[in-house]
């Protein structure tokens, strides 16, 4: 289990469940170091006083608050854990509504709620069997970091999970950003609701980062010394140009069919790559031959759909 991020307990009307707080996600992304180009070297942050022009050393860095220009005011953890807040050391369930009342939008960070103690083990049942049959998630609210949270607790496979919320006011209107004043025909809707049909899944677990894939296979090739994986070819499209938009909502539908194998066609097979678990320095060899073969396949594929669709252009201009 992850290290604990943060241990109180959860509480519902007078019912208060010990836990512990642990990330319910994990960064997977490649990070660099910022270096020296010319040999290499690390080039590292340094923390100066801006009035001794030396460097601080951690035990020395605390926080301040400027409440005016050359005025700042220390405030010290200790004054920060104990204000007076009942959600200092608790995540405070105030409501149940239901899921679809709150905006995704407003969803942040996701935490799993792990039972602090065997105490607690019956309290935290109580709660997800009761989220379980109401259908109901709750909404709470929680001191982190320097900051009351809005929080919202929903069931994941038996375990609690707590998402970390927005405030209303940290929501920006989109208002001025929705364009005015355009008109559609039923028919162009109507084909843009047949395309979400074509599209639909039922399940969408099998996507995968690729680009942290090709950027493994990158560094994988400079630290053996190997040539550089060759560049993706990808459809060159002109920013600007007036589209057709019902020959190109004609053209997604068919070529979203096709891929599925519907009307005669055979569906065309995207191999999907397991996650790699290793380092890029420690790659299998079989992985790289198998994403040569799928950029192989994926190339082939789309020389042919190039090839249908010029085919399709030269007999509408013969008509």
């Amino acid at each position: 289990m992850p290290r604990p991020l943060w241990t109180g307990a959860v509480s519902f009307g007078l019912v208060s469940i010990p836990i512990k707080v642990v990330s319910a996600t994990e960064d997977r992304s490649v990070h660099f170091h910022q270096v020296h180009l010319e040999d290499m070297g690390r080039v590292r942050t340094r923390k100066i006083c801006s009035i001794e022009d030396e460097v601080v050393p951690q035990e020395e860095i605390g926080k301040g608050y400027e409440v005016a220009k050359d005025e700042v005011v220390p405030v010290t953890d200790e004054e920060l854990d104990e204000m007076p807040l009942p959600t200092v050391k608790a995540i405070e369930i105030v409501a149940f509504v239901d899921a679809d009342s709150i905006d995704p939008i407003r969803i942040s960070d996701s935490y799993f709620l792990a039972i602090d103690g065997q105490v607690a083990a019956r309290p935290y049942t109580l709660l997800r069997k009761a989220l379980e049959r109401s259908d109901k998630v709750a909404v709470a609210k929680f001191a982190w970091h320097n900051r009351e949270r809005l929080g919202l607790l929903r069931v994941r496979e038996d375990a609690i999970v707590l998402h970390a919320m927005r405030w209303p006011d940290e929501i920006r209107s989109p208002e001025s950003l929705a364009p005015k004043d355009v008109d559609l025909d039923d028919d162009e809707i109507e084909r843009a609701v047949q395309l979400t049909d074509t599209m639909a899944l039922d399940d969408i677990s099998g996507f995968w980062d690729q680009y942290r894939d090709a950027l493994e296979e990158l560094i994988e090739a400079k630290t053996e010394g190997k040539e550089l994986p060759e560049p993706a070819e990808g459809e060159e499209r002109e920013s600007g140009k007036v589209v057709d938009l019902m020959a190109a909502l004609n053209a997604s539908v068919k070529a979203a069919r096709e891929s599925r194998g519907e009307h005669g066609q055979d569906a065309t097979v995207h191999t999907m790559q397991p996650r790699k678990t290793t380092t890029a320095k420690k790659a299998a060899p079989a992985r790289k031959t198998t994403a040569k073969k799928t950029i192989a396949a994926k190339k082939n594929t789309e020389k042919k759909t190039t090839t249908k669709k010029t085919a399709a252009a030269r007999k509408r201009s013969a008509s």
